[in-house]
């Protein structure tokens, strides 16, 4: 467990200083950015949905290929689904919020 917990803090530390960095920065509504932090909130409600499938390419292949509990995959999926929907609510909310204002 402890070999999952350093890289965890290490990813939440990068999206705290990216998110502080780019923080009122003009943001991205055409074309293609790598940085997701440059997006506008439609753009990175596209993203999400863009990468569902790879989400769900991604699960199959972690079934697939470890050796976890029928317990710790459910979770691991439910978790992931939670994850993106959080997202893509937030993003899509965020977005109208943008527009109107």
């Amino acid at each position: 467990m402890s070999d999952f917990v350093l890289p965890v803090l290490i990813t939440l530390f990068v999206v705290i200083i990216l998110s502080i960095i780019f923080k009122g920065k003009d943001k991205v509504d055409r074309g293609f950015k790598i940085n997701y932090f440059k997006l506008s909130y439609r753009r990175k409600m596209i993203r999400t949905i863009i990468f569902i499938p790879i989400n769900i390419l991604l699960l199959i292949f972690i079934y697939a290929y470890t050796d976890w509990s029928m317990l710790v995959n459910v979770f691991l999926g439910l978790l992931l689904l939670i994850a993106i929907l959080v997202q893509l609510i937030y993003n899509f909310n965020m977005w109208k919020k943008t527009e109107n204002s």
